[in-house]
């Protein structure tokens, strides 16, 4: 039977927290699987952590770091936290401002029985045939969609969302990866999973989502965000290409 758990990051997400949770609370009574969720707080100013508690949800967990470390290092911690527990076979990653949406996770899950291999990854796609985004203009469309094929080409993977953060790890691949040797703060945290879990083996489906742009608080993203991660995908894509020529 397989076990989940979903991370859920947070800074200052005090307006949107407290659905989403609902909305979870609704599909994991009516799903056969009973999952867990932790959220992951960075000492969030608006008291994101403390209405979180004080729903005293007994599947939920709140996850205090003492500072705004950026988002992937608060993801690294989260896997170092639960795969202590033996009992997950699977680790969901969502945001916490309502853009992924419960009724796609269902989905995601539904889409594990066709895996073969114990090591996978499920991706959440926007940017495939039945995904869609809703709320963005033509810009930041086209800013997402370039910097995915920009990935695709530099680094060689066949994904088409690799900007998502909306995934399911199985606990063997994470457990196979060596987190401490990553460092990527922002969204180019996404890409660096994707890449490493390619090196580890893992085997990938693709899941089309629908990603809804944030009713309340404001988004994550700057210009020094999207910086790293074109910083990032140049370098490895460049590694890639030292390494292609070297085995020939």
């Amino acid at each position: 039977m397989k076990k989940f758990v979903v991370l859920i990051p947070t800074y200052n997400e005090s307006l949107s927290i407290e659905d989403l949770l609902e909305k979870l609370r609704i599909f994991r009574g009516e799903s056969i699987y009973k999952f867990d969720v932790v959220v992951i707080d960075d000492s969030s100013p608006d008291k994101t952590a403390e209405i979180v508690e004080g729903l005293l949800i007994p599947w939920v967990k709140v996850m205090r770091r003492s500072r705004k470390d950026g988002l992937g290092a608060a993801y690294r911690a989260g896997f170092s936290e639960v795969l202590q527990n033996k009992n997950y076979t699977h680790v969901a990653t969502m945001d916490a401002d309502g853009s992924h949406r419960v009724e796609d996770l269902s989905a995601m899950i539904a889409a594990l029985e066709g895996l073969n291999s114990s090591k996978t990854v499920v991706m959440g796609v926007r940017w495939m045939p039945g995904g869609r985004v809703t709320n963005w203009s033509r810009f930041r469309k086209l800013l997402s969609l370039s910097g995915t094929r920009y990935a695709k080409l530099a680094l060689g993977l066949k994904l088409d969302d690799l900007t998502g953060g909306f995934r399911i790890y199985s606990s063997e691949l994470l457990n196979s990866l060596n987190l401490k040797t990553m460092h990527a703060t922002g969204y180019c945290f996404q890409i660096e999973m994707a890449l490493i879990s390619k090196e580890a083996g893992a085997e990938f489906i693709q899941v089309p989502i629908t990603f809804v742009e944030r009713n309340f608080g404001s988004s994550k993203m700057t210009a020094g965000i999207a910086f790293e991660a074109f910083r990032y995908v140049t370098k490895a894509g460049f590694e890639r290409v030292l390494r292609m020529n070297i085995r020939r």
